[in-house]
């Protein structure tokens, strides 16, 4: 088409296109072929998720996992900050809480892992997670047994979500 048709049909074809938003780099563009273990952690990704196994894939595709990767580049997707008076007085309980919580979830789920702990300024405790959702679901663990105050911030831009919890006595 030319002429005035053909713009009205160019314009009303550009707004149908769906605009790409920033992705995030450590997940994969395209699944990996099946079966594929990490040379690292040694999960396997199968059945199209990435999933603990006990066979052996003698034969399987090797490349590393997003955990491992962002392990790798200290590229966390989650970082939960604790602090307060409160967390001085019961760091072990709040610690054991998350190490549980982890535990828990890195058996369901390979991808989702503790990537450290650190001292913060001030007395914080600063929690690293390899995924988005552990950071924000340890926090919301943590409100539900301390009571505190729970602040979740994610920023599409960076596909990290930092969550923060403080409680004063």
């Amino acid at each position: 088409m030319s002429g005035k048709d053909g713009d009205v049909a160019r314009r009303g074809r550009g707004d149908r296109l769906i605009k790409e938003e920033i992705h995030d780099p450590y997940v994969a563009r395209s699944k990996p072929r099946e079966p594929t273990i990490c040379p690292e952690c040694r999960a396997v990704f199968r059945k199209g998720r990435w999933q603990w196994s006990e066979e052996s894939d003698g034969d399987a595709h090797e490349m590393m996992c997003p955990a491992c990767e962002r392990i790798r580049d200290d590229m966390p997707g989650g970082i939960l900050t604790l602090s307060g008076t409160f967390l001085a007085k019961h760091r072990d309980e709040i610690l054991k809480l998350i190490f549980n919580k982890v535990e828990e979830e890195k058996g369901l789920h390979p991808i989702n892992r503790l990537m450290g702990i650190e001292d913060g300024r001030s007395g914080e405790l600063v929690v690293k997670f390899t995924d988005l959702h552990l950071a924000r679901s340890t926090g919301e663990s943590i409100e539900r047994a301390y009571d505190g105050d729970l602040d979740i911030q994610y920023t599409k831009e960076s596909n990290l979500v930092r969550v923060y919890w403080k409680r004063s006595t």
